[in-house]
């Protein structure tokens, strides 16, 4: 089974994702700038979860360029990572109306560290799939970037319960983290 399908599902998937968060904006209730000051926190906690999924989107769109066949448990590991994403609007909805509550970023972090985790799995199944020195594997093996995420969004977590803005901090240099492209992909490729 090749991967086209699965990489326009999951294109779609994570196209309506975006659509549904970005419905949850309000629309503020007067015509003046000073009104959008209301919807701020929203609006920044929608830019934060579009650039994650921006970021997912960007090394799920970068993994299928290695991978060329795949079986059900990689089409269920992708499902699992996708059920993690699409809990990013609710997440973001709530957090963006009760800003630096504790419980709502503590969810977000897991939220977060589950896809993570989803992303983790995804990468396990396609080498154990495709075996240990195929090119799949040469790309993703070793990768320490996502071991280290894992770690810092349970941090974060932990960070939230103590100072939820503490949280939220951790989770943004965690998106930085990702933001700079992971290039091991990129590299297998120019050396082919």
């Amino acid at each position: 089974m090749t991967t086209n399908r699965l990489e326009v599902f999951s294109d779609g998937v994570l196209a309506i994702i975006i659509t549904i968060m970005v419905l949850e904006l309000e629309i503020p209730e007067g015509n003046q700038l000073y009104d959008l000051l209301e919807v701020l926190p929203t609006f920044f906690t929608y830019l934060f979860s579009f650039i994650y999924l921006g970021i997912y989107w960007n090394n799920h769109h970068h993994l299928w360029q290695v991978v060329e066949k795949l079986n059900g448990r990689i089409l269920w590991a992708n499902l699992h990572l996708l059920f993690w994403l699409s809990l990013f609007p609710f997440a973001t909805g709530w957090i963006g109306n009760n800003l630096f509550d504790t419980v709502p970023v503590a969810l977000y972090g897991g939220i977060l560290f589950m896809a993570s985790l989803a992303w983790f799995i995804l990468c396990r199944e396609i080498i154990i799939f495709a075996g240990i020195s195929s090119e799949p594997a040469k790309a993703i093996k070793d990768d320490k970037k996502t071991k280290i995420s894992l770690v810092l969004y349970a941090f974060g977590i932990g960070l939230s319960f103590l100072k939820p803005i503490l949280g939220c901090l951790a989770y943004a240099l965690l998106a930085f983290f990702w933001f700079i492209p992971d290039k091991r992909i990129e590299n297998l490729r120019i050396k082919k």
